[in-house]
């Protein structure tokens, strides 16, 4: 009987045979290897994965088949978009485009009505994108339905708690850890919080503690009407007269005016450091910011413990979180760099490469196979509490949650900046003003009417 090969076996040689069909039919040639530039704006350990994984894929599949990755810039987001922005508007003074950037949706829309990004649709089959995040290869679409940005490492936003701060006055008061699983719950437990920490010094009056902030109101916004069965952004403008926006407005400004949120413009992980709030809601690739020692106004420090919970839901509302993070363009060139650039990606994503990256980093992988089977290995294998608590939160996000996607609407960048402003603003003036005596309730509808219209 002849020997049959396995199916696994099979496959293997066939897409290694197909792989090489097409370097033949592009023209590569491992002895001239055409160099791909890239910028991306990884810093601190993704920096270091990022020069590692770059120079394995060198010395390995981009020496096998004629690429060479060169990195020319990285630079911090902002740097890197304000230079795209350049190249998109044809400055005469900006520098070239690179064959392989980092990009959110929102600058990969400017480089593309400039003509100057590749479609990657024509090197991915369906069948390879479908081992994909559904969600996360969606959010590359721009408006014509073409895929532009390729997921490469994505976030999502969660819960960070002070368990150690939480405890305390969990005892004291009753309050539990699960009451923070729902933005009403939240609300509740900051205004508690605020007049527990108020009744303990009698004398002195409005001295309550902040419990909670968000590092961003708008995706709050954006989440908790997703979660009420609407939208939040709507074409060019805010859906904020509904009854599902109202809930929103209340969980977010009434327990502010009360003193209960802090009210910052900075990131809540600052204040997480000095104690001066016991919970935050923030993107998960930000869990090595909190750190495990609180350093009080006074110079004295305390070691604490932090817990990291599922995305709140409003009462009554779907399991609904933001993802965010941004992916990897092309641009538009030659059909052989093209090639080249999307043979890089699918290497980079793969499972294996793509946990390399992501891993003790609070991002997270962008394919099914990285989350259903090599997060469970990557969790028992981490060191760091923490990041083991966000790993094991995120996937009960993705077994349990959905996610939605910010519209590539051309305004959303000032849209979501106005929102931003414009409720902290209030949240400061109301503060002020039931301070000054005001009634919170007779507060909070005048605020409500004068910042819908």
């Amino acid at each position: 009987m002849k020997k049959q090969i396995p199916l696994v076996t099979f496959l293997c040689i066939l897409s290694f045979a197909l792989l090489g069909c097409n370097n033949f039919s592009y023209g590569l040639d491992p002895g001239e290897p055409v160099t791909i530039t890239m910028w991306h704006n990884y810093g601190g350990q993704m920096k270091d994965t990022m020069d590692e994984l770059i120079t394995e894929f060198n010395n390995t599949v981009g020496a096998e088949s004629g690429i060479t990755i060169n990195v020319t810039s990285i630079q911090s987001s902002k740097d890197q978009n304000d230079k795209l922005a350049m190249i998109a508007s044809g400055d005469p003074g900006a520098p070239e485009m690179p064959d392989i950037a980092t990009a959110y949706p929102s600058m990969a829309l400017t480089l593309s009505e400039a003509d100057l990004l590749a479609s990657l649709d024509e090197h991915f089959t369906k069948q390879e994108l479908s081992s994909y995040i559904e969600q996360f290869v969606e959010e590359g679409r721009l408006s014509d339905g073409k895929l532009y940005v390729f997921p490469v490492s994505k976030s999502t936003e969660a819960l960070f708690v002070n368990k150690t701060l939480f405890d305390r006055f969990s005892e004291a008061t009753g309050t539990t850890l699960d009451s923070l699983s729902t933005f009403e719950g939240i609300a509740r437990a900051a205004e508690k919080y605020y007049e527990w920490t108020d009744s303990i010094t009698p004398s002195i009056t409005n001295d309550g503690k902040t419990f909670f902030t968000a590092d961003s109101w708008f995706n709050i916004a954006q989440a908790g009407t997703a979660q009420l069965g609407s939208e939040f952004v709507e074409m060019d403008s805010l859906n904020m007269d509904s009854s599902s926006y109202k809930r929103i407005w209340d969980f977010s400004v009434l327990p502010a005016l009360n003193g209960a949120y802090a009210v910052m413009d900075g990131y809540s992980s600052e204040l997480s450091k000095t104690g001066e709030i016991i919970c935050s809601i923030g993107s998960t690739a930000g869990i090595l910011f909190y750190g495990d020692t609180i350093i009080y106004p006074d110079n004295t420090k305390e070691s604490v413990e932090f817990d990291v919970l599922p995305y709140p839901v409003f009462e009554g509302g779907e399991k609904v979180a933001l993802q965010r993070g941004a992916g990897m363009v092309v641009a538009k060139s030659t059909a052989q760099k093209e090639y080249a650039a999307s043979v890089f990606l699918k290497w980079f994503t793969s499972p294996e490469q793509n946990m390399r990256f992501v891993s003790s980093t609070g991002y997270l992988p962008v394919t099914k196979e990285a989350f259903e089977q090599k997060m469970s290995e990557e969790i028992e294998s981490i060191e760091n509490p923490s990041v083991k608590k966000l790993l094991e939160t995120a996937t009960f996000m993705y077994e349990n949650y959905s996610f939605i996607i910010a519209p590539n609407a051309e305004n959303f960048s000032s849209l979501s900046g106005d929102y931003e402003s414009g409720i902290k603003q209030v949240m400061r003036d109301g503060r002020q003003k039931v301070l000054d005596g005001g009634d919170v309730g007779f507060i909070g509808n005048e605020l409500y009417d004068t910042f819908l219209h």
